[in-house]
């Protein structure tokens, strides 16, 4: 199990090139950065209790943009897997974002890893004009769409949400045939969708199953039933928070990839959050 860091990069901490030298300087796998595109001020939609519930958190307003903050995290290094983690597809026009996608693992040299979820937020839905009961669909639709850009010469698609008249689209990534695409979510609907089309199910580990040692099984179940093998489809964790016994129990579950929230309201905060995590991975998996 290779183990990375998830952040809310913002306006009000470190730059995300100076973040992610630190994050690779330290021996972490994956450096992911979280997407919103603004939060209406008279919200209804309550925080989720597996996000922490009470009080949104002031970072939630503040983001950068994800591919312009990853763009940063690219030059600053050399090793470090760099991804979205997670993208709001929904409420994205896939072309634009395929060629965001393409674009960003060619510079850097295949280092990218295409996190998408369908979101929770309903206030920020209502404001891009989307469907929030439809969501599920449209992310899928969304996602099949981009890698017929990604994959094809002549890329075309037809859905009930999205459709692309046959097209060109260059560069391609220079991952093949694709960026790995981590969809994140730990729900049933979004375990299905995992298992259908997925190259990776990435939830935050639900509280009824905090090591996930009775979802990994049930998700490689769905995996089998949709025809693929389960072994080619591993499971990833974001969980907010890590201990040595928790990042034990992922590796023992057969758990993949384990990126886990920094978060600190300055950058000296938050090089200190990242050397408390690196001790904690060091007792546990070791440095690699």
């Amino acid at each position: 199990m290779d183990v990375g860091v998830y952040t809310f990069a913002t306006d009000r901490d470190i730059d995300p090139g100076e973040f992610a030298r630190a994050v690779e300087d330290r021996g972490f796998a994956a450096l992911m950065l979280t997407e919103h595109s603004h939060i209406p001020a008279g919200r209804d939609t309550p925080y989720p209790a597996a996000y922490g519930g009470g009080v949104l958190p002031d970072f939630y307003r503040r983001t950068y943009d994800p591919f312009v903050g990853l763009s940063f995290a690219a030059a600053a290094t050399t090793r470090l897997r760099i991804g979205t983690g997670i993208c709001l597809v929904a409420l994205r026009d896939p072309v634009h974002t395929a060629k965001e996608v393409a674009s960003l693992d060619r510079l850097s040299g295949g280092r990218f890893v295409f996190g998408v979820g369908f979101g929770w937020n309903a206030d920020e839905f209502r404001t891009h004009g989307v469907h929030f009961g439809q969501r599920h669909a449209i992310v899928a639709e969304k996602v099949a769409l981009m890698k017929q850009l990604w994959t094809e010469d002549v890329a075309s698609y037809a859905g009930d949400h999205v459709n692309l008249q046959p097209s060109w689209a260059w560069p391609k990534p220079v991952t093949r045939p694709h960026p790995p695409v981590h969809l994140g979510g730990n729900g049933p609907v979004t375990m299905r969708h995992a298992a259908a089309w997925a190259d990776c199910w990435y939830p935050t580990p639900p509280l009824a199953d905090p090591t996930l040692a009775r979802s990994i099984p049930r998700f490689r179940e769905l995996v089998a039933a949709a025809g693929r093998d389960p072994d080619t489809v591993p499971v990833g964790v974001a969980p907010a928070t890590v201990d040595a016994h928790l990042l034990a129990a992922y590796a023992a579950n057969g758990v993949a990839h384990c990126n886990v929230a920094v978060l600190a309201p300055s950058r000296d905060e938050l090089l200190t959050a990242l050397d408390t995590l690196a001790a904690v991975r060091d007792e546990t998996v070791g440095r690699p």
